[in-house]
């Protein structure tokens, strides 16, 4: 069985990878680059792809679409990334200025587009419960919405076998994606957070940031990463 694996190149993407990898399912990934200001977790995508020595392509998106938000501004840019947030701020519901507008909703055109090419059976993304939070297109309805749409709007789905879009950690926060990615040994060395990078170094203060250096220390284990990037 095929899958198209969305690989952003953070720990959540790559633990859907390895979860799926553990399947036996025929990987092959794909990242977007839409001008974000973390374009630095390209490389970790492209790095944890050749890990598991599976297909993978970057796919450009206009990054004018997405002008405003604080991920598709500059580095030197005033727009400003929440940082220093407490993990109830980041669950109260309010969406911060992290979202860009429509993003999922492009890459899952995409990623069904690449289902059809490859005719593979499942599309894997992962947001988890801190993402349906604050972003409402990781939200499960969202997901459903758009499984509605692909039954539709696919030759796959026209002929009998619409490719499925699986989430497997929507429910998990970040300590029970950690603990299951050093379970399947996933290279969580490779992945890359940070929303703001200085230089080629995580804020440490971004939302992302924080969550994963809460989610490390719940499994009580040192994040990999730190290894380099401290």
């Amino acid at each position: 069985m095929k899958a198209i694996v969305l690989l952003s190149g953070g720990i959540d993407s790559t633990v859907v990878l390895a979860l799926a990898k553990e399947q036996g399912l025929e990987c092959h990934a794909i990242s977007f680059d839409y001008g974000q200001r973390h374009r630095v977790e390209l490389k970790s995508a492209a790095a944890i792809a050749a890990f598991y020595q599976i297909s993978h392509r970057t796919i450009l998106v206009d990054p004018s679409c997405f002008s405003g938000p604080a991920l598709n501004s500059s580095l030197t840019s005033k727009t400003e990334v929440p940082q220093n947030r407490t993990e109830k701020e980041m669950s109260s519901g309010s969406i911060p200025n992290t979202y860009v507008p429509a993003r999922n909703t492009l890459f899952m055109a995409y990623a069904a587009g690449q289902a059809e090419v490859y005719n593979a059976q499942e599309i894997h993304f992962g947001p988890n419960v801190m993402d349906y939070h604050a972003y409402p297109d990781c939200r499960p309805e969202y997901f459903r919405a758009y499984q509605a749409l692909i039954n539709l709007a696919t030759k796959q789905a026209v002929e009998g076998s619409a490719p499925r879009i699986v989430t497997p950690l929507i429910q998990w926060d970040k300590t029970e994606i950690i603990k299951k990615g050093l379970e399947l040994k996933a290279p969580m060395h490779l992945t890359w957070s940070c929303y703001n990078p200085l230089a080629i170094h995580p804020c440490e203060r971004c939302d992302a940031c924080l969550l994963r250096s809460s989610g490390f220390h719940g499994v009580g284990v040192r994040d990999p990463s730190l290894k380099t990037n401290s």
